[in-house]
């Protein structure tokens, strides 16, 4: 699934073609596209109809596009979503959901979703903040996020460091792959209690995790197969740097030491049996 770096860079394509524009048409090609909008196809078309996209912004994984009226469309690209900037006479994509035209002509915005995971929806009065996400941390490139309460908010919860850095309430943005990138270059093993890390500890994770995630914008984000492109259709390519997903097996690029691959929540966990040992017992990690 997308992360931070993947959609932010998706937000930033979309802005540099989606502010100003009038939308002049939508058609809904399939109603799976647009579930979370309760009224239905009709409904999401005329309201959007005659609207133009003031901005587009982020918070964590989820996109919104605020609109002349007050309202926002709400996106979010699940497994394999895309938003996609094309002319309106190139070949319909086989995974085409909804589409929508402007009035100053190409090029038209597509929403391509193989798996049907992702959505669109309008929030009715959403432009500054969207009320179906406000429930969602900030993330940690955002300017107004507080390390100083991230940091309380770490230490007070009684779990593992991979579970709340997954936890979007805390801190969003953060997915599978990035939270196993900053434990190696943390050398904490995802396993370790939350409340047992010492302030220091924590600032020194959070600094990494800010560095994987802002090597990962500046590569366009990760892909692993043709799914995630931004929205010239074009893939990332920071999988190529990376130290621990994927790479069971493998040397550790640090000590040599065979990485490993655990089950965690039903996905993956990766990290190096040496510079990342599992905690035997409950103890401050300085």
């Amino acid at each position: 699934m997308p992360e931070l770096p993947e959609v932010e860079t998706v937000r930033q394509g979309l802005a540099r073609w989606a502010r100003g524009r009038r939308i002049e048409a939508v058609e809904v090609r399939h109603p799976r596209a647009i579930r979370r909008h309760l009224p239905g196809s009709e409904h999401f078309a005329a309201v959007l109809i005659g609207r133009t996209m003031v901005d587009v912004c982020r918070r964590g994984k989820y996109l919104w596009i605020p609109l002349d009226s007050g309202d926002a469309v709400v996106a979010h690209l699940g497994i394999s979503g895309q938003l996609l900037f094309q002319p309106a006479d190139a070949p319909d994509e086989t995974h085409l959901r909804v589409r929508m035209s402007f009035v100053d002509g190409d090029p038209e915005l597509r929403f391509v979703d193989q798996r049907t995971f992702g959505g669109l929806a309008v929030s009715e009065g959403g432009a500054e903040l969207p009320a179906e996400i406000a429930h969602i941390a900030r993330d940690p490139l955002d300017p107004l996020f507080s390390d100083a309460d991230f940091a309380a908010a770490l230490r007070r919860k009684h779990t593992e460091v991979k579970r709340a850095l997954l936890d979007q309430t805390l801190i969003s943005g953060v997915g599978n792959i990035y939270a196993d990138e900053a434990l190696w270059r943390a050398k904490l093993h995802g396993a370790r209690p939350t409340d047992a890390l010492t302030r220091p500890a924590v600032a020194r994770l959070l600094g990494h995790v800010r560095d994987v995630l802002t090597e990962a914008l500046r590569a366009g984000g990760t892909s692993f197969d043709a799914l995630y492109v931004n929205v010239n259709g074009e893939s990332g390519y920071f999988d190529r740097s990376l130290n621990a997903y994927g790479r069971e097996g493998e040397p550790c690029h640090r000590c040599g030491t065979p990485m490993r691959r655990e089950a965690f929540m039903n996905r993956s966990s990766y990290s190096c049996p040496h510079c990342q040992p599992r905690p035997r017992h409950r103890r401050p990690a300085g």
